[in-house]
Parts: structure tokens; C-alpha cells; sequence
């Protein structure tokens, strides 16, 4: 099991390759082809320009989905969210600053009322050290983590943490897809580096569960 202590400076690229067919695909894959650690990432998926399954099986009286502004890691540590793409070449464009997080805007907002959020940072720079999202390699069952947005938020309890190669993401479209139970997936780079491979190997995949409905947030 790979801890803290192996992380090196400048997580090169955060390949999150997302396919848009695995985007769009059928909802979980079978139990056998779930690997135990999987990677996962945006391949040349475009902006939503249709709604999702889940905004249009939202619930009547239920609150109007927004996308994530802030993410609550289980330390307590608040990190501001934005929108983010996947590149031409199908990367995930995560934000360069560590203290920043990207949500990946092909995936379900808070209120939605299925489908995975795609959250994504970098675990260390070159010139920042380590970030915050490097304590997700020490969460555990359970653990809360806090979504908002400008006028909801929502509470996950961690129920995985899986390490994935970063070349076998796109084989697991359960972690990404925008059907199948309401999940939040966090996502960040994970030893070993390996600097004559591009930099880190694997992906550390972070599944949590809604504890409860949306709420309106308090400013």
C-alpha cells in the first residue's frame, strides 16, 4: 500500500482519460469486471451541452442542481472548485495550483439525483509542496466530506479508497458514469513516481455516498 511518504515533487499530468463513450455508457459494469483498483478520466469529452440522465430525472420539489464551488476534505480543509474540460487529447485540465480542485463538467451536480461527481487535483507541485488532496491516501470508511455550491450543499461518507494505474482509468466507467447511485468520486495523483515513465503511476480513487438529501447552505 503506498503512503504519503512516497510522494515526489510535481505530479507531471493528471491523465484522467474520459471517454466520451464510456461517459455515456450503460450505467456500472459487471461485478467481474470491476478491477480492484481502477483509473479513470476524461477523454476528449466535451462541455455539457445536453442535460444529463440525472437532471432529467430530478425529482418535483427537489432543488435545482448546481455544480460544486467547494469541496470539504475529511481533515477539514476547504478547497474552492471550478469547471473544468478534458483537452483535445483527452486530459482532464485540473487546476495547476494544489489549493484549487476541478469539477469535471461531463459529470452530475449536487442535486442531481444520480450519476458520479468528478472531482480532481493535483497531489503536489514543484513549487507548493504537497496539497491538500494528498490526505485522501489517509481516509478511511466513513470519513465526511462536504460539497457546496452558491446555494446547496450535501455531505458524502467515504466508502472506498482504491489505487488505480493511470493508463487503465477508462476500463472502469462506473467510477465516471452518469447513471447509477448518487457518488462522489475524488480523484489525485498516487505513487510510484517513476520520473522515466512521465511521473506517477497510479491514481488514488476516493468513492463516497450522499448521507442525506441537498440542502439550502448557509452564507
Amino acid at each position: 500500500m503506498w503512503t504519503p511518504d512516497q510522494v515526489r515533487p510535481t505530479c507531471v499530468a493528471l491523465a484522467l482519460a474520459v471517454a466520451l463513450g464510456v461517459l455515456g455508457g450503460c450505467g456500472a459494469a459487471p461485478e467481474e469486471a470491476r478491477p480492484e483498483a481502477s483509473s479513470a478520466g476524461p477523454a476528449g469529452a466535451d462541455d455539457r451541452t445536453e442535460p444529463s440522465p440525472a437532471a432529467v430525472a430530478r425529482r418535483v420539489g427537489a432543488p435545482v442542481p448546481e455544480p460544486p464551488t467547494m469541496v470539504t476534505l475529511p481533515d477539514g480543509r476547504p478547497l474552492p472548485v471550478r469547471a473544468v474540460s478534458s483537452t483535445v487529447n483527452g486530459v482532464l485540465d485540473v487546476p495547476a495550483d494544489i489549493g484549487e480542485a476541478g469539477w469535471w463538467r461531463g459529470g452530475s451536480r449536487i442535486g442531481d439525483p444520480f450519476g458520479s461527481t468528478l472531482i480532481a487535483a493535483h497531489v503536489d507541485s514543484a513549487v507548493q509542496g504537497l496539497g491538500p488532496f494528498a490526505s485522501l491516501l489517509r481516509v478511511r470508511p466513513g470519513d465526511r466530506v462536504q460539497l457546496r455550491s452558491a446555494n446547496l450543499r450535501q455531505t458524502f461518507a467515504i466508502t472506498s479508497l482504491r489505487l488505480v494505474p493511470r493508463d487503465s482509468f477508462e476500463r472502469h466507467p462506473r467510477l465516471l458514469s452518469s447513471h447509477g447511485p448518487r457518488r462522489l468520486t475524488l480523484v489525485t495523483c498516487a505513487g510510484p513516481y517513476d520520473a522515466g515513465r512521465g511521473g506517477y503511476q497510479n491514481l488514488a480513487v476516493v468513492v463516497s455516498t450522499p448521507t442525506s438529501e441537498p440542502t439550502r447552505a448557509r452564507s
